[in-house]
């Protein structure tokens, strides 16, 4: 795989990101080939699976932009392992400007990939572009996009009794950042039953064989009261550009009637696939292959229209 070591600043921020050059030409245009920013899902890292969907694009003609959030991963930024939607939103903004102006990138040909979490994050900058037409499309993956609806969800699983945890911790980690006291750090993925961010079937194993090297199962707790402001459905009328959805309906952790609500708001031309998989099975094989085919097959098509 051919790639480089980039750094760029987001609000004064120090952010590392891996410019993933394509390995053919069959994308090449006189402007140069297209490229996809990428960035985890909530709490992950771009060492944690990214990788062998960027392979498929470079493949495919297409350069990638992986990049870590501020505060995670290779990137600066404190305190570690904050999860705030907004801060994340500004830095796939500032990956953009970047991957805009690298050597060999075609500007006008730009796209945004997100996964679980970042699968919202693109369908909100999209949205918030001042010029909405410099994303020429989104990649929308297993796509939470409701906090509201997530806390739902996550009290049918695990009961109400697990939210009111979430909710003791972080307002107990609020009070240590008030304070200017280290963070109160809890889990982003257990087992069921346990007391962590996300307790499907199944999440905990997934997480530890996704996991890359600079990875961490382990968020500031005071994310648990903001989370139900997140929510990227709300802009999803507001998007411009093509999308492609791509929705488990064995989801255990982004329920797929939300994501299924959400994309009929879309204005813009939107190609929603289901598939029988649950939130990380999108990170193995067999479904890895078929679900990053489906968006190799999708860009491969926006890049050429």
């Amino acid at each position: 795989m051919n790639r480089a070591e980039v750094s760029f600043l987001s609000h004064g921020i120090t952010c590392a990101a891996w410019h993933v050059k394509a390995t053919s030409n069959d994308l090449l245009a006189e402007a140069g080939r297209p490229c996809v920013v990428m960035a985890h899902g909530f709490g992950g890292t771009r060492d944690s699976g990214l990788l062998a969907y960027a392979d498929s694009f470079a493949r495919a003609g297409i350069d990638s932009f992986v990049f870590d959030y501020r505060g995670f991963g290779s990137s600066d930024g404190s305190p570690r392992q904050n999860v705030v939607y907004k801060h994340q939103r500004e830095d796939y903004h500032a990956a953009l400007e970047v991957a805009r102006h690298l050597v060999g990138v075609d500007p006008d040909r730009i796209a945004l990939w997100g996964t679980s979490y970042s699968a919202g994050h693109v369908i909100a900058v999209a949205a918030q572009r001042r010029d909405r037409r410099d994303v020429a499309g989104i990649v929308s993956m297993t796509p939470a996009v409701d906090g509201f609806a997530a806390l739902g969800n996550i009290a049918r699983y695990a009961g109400v009794g697990q939210l009111a945890w979430a909710t003791r911790e972080g307002l107990r980690d609020a009070l240590r950042a008030a304070t200017d006291k280290p963070p109160h750090l809890i889990p982003i993925v257990g087992p069921p039953g346990s007391k962590a961010m996300m307790t499907t079937k199944g999440a905990s194993a997934a997480f530890e064989k996704m996991a890359g090297p600079t990875a961490v199962n382990e968020v500031c707790a005071r994310h648990a009261l903001e989370a139900a402001r997140n929510r990227p459905t709300i802009y999803a009328a507001r998007v411009a550009c093509p999308m492609l959805i791509q929705i488990g309906t064995n989801d255990q952790v982004a329920p797929p009637s939300v994501a299924q609500r959400m994309a009929k708001k879309a204005r813009s031309r939107t190609a929603v696939l289901t598939y029988p998989l649950d939130h990380f099975d999108v990170y193995d094989d067999p479904w890895r292959s078929v679900v990053s085919a489906d968006q190799v097959d999708f860009l491969s098509r926006l890049f050429t229209g």
